[in-house]
């Protein structure tokens, strides 16, 4: 039973080893690692500076303050939100680069499954894709967006309280009659 178990861990430790990490796959997995310290470093200083300070402040003393500076005090909340949360975005890309390195893949596109050349992965170290592949995802999310039609000024559709045009040209000459 020993020899069992033992034998598990042997096939396990030649995986780590066949990922070959190559001077340029050191440098990346260092810059990758600098860039999460300096991420998490900066996401703890703007949670501390702008969302505990602003919170414990401003609410209690938002009486006593007037409209205009509270409204300035939530926009700079709201803003400081906005940047956590892109923060917290790229340091999602940044450890499943760090994955794709330890797996092996980094570097690979993964929608065509071709090399994504070093200069693009020096410029952005967590890229998942090259230059062609993303920028065709850019254009698909581009056209989505051109072709949804906005329903109403106050994002109702036509169920929600809207009328359709068609409506609207009926309503006047039913009221004549």
């Amino acid at each position: 039973m020993p020899k069992s178990n033992s034998t598990p861990k042997t096939p396990a430790e030649p995986k780590a080893a066949e990922v070959k990490m190559t001077p340029f796959l050191k440098k990346q997995k260092e810059r990758l690692l600098a860039l999460r310290d300096g991420m998490l470093d900066s996401m703890a200083g703007v949670a501390k500076d702008n969302l505990r300070s602003r919170a414990e402040g401003s609410e209690a003393s938002a009486f006593g303050m007037h409209q205009a500076d509270a409204g300035s005090d939530a926009y700079d909340r709201d803003f400081a939100l906005s940047l956590l949360s892109q923060e917290q975005d790229a340091l999602y890309e940044i450890e499943e680069a760090l994955k794709r390195i330890e797996a092996g893949v980094y570097g690979i596109c993964e929608m065509s499954g071709k090399p994504i050349p070093h200069p693009r992965l020096e410029a952005i170290p967590f890229a998942r894709l090259t230059v062609e592949c993303q920028s065709q995802i850019e254009k698909q999310r581009k056209a989505t967006r051109v072709r949804q039609p906005v329903t109403s000024l106050f994002g109702l559709t036509e169920e929600e309280g809207g009328a359709s045009e068609g409506e609207e040209e009926e309503s006047p000459t039913d009221l004549k009659e």
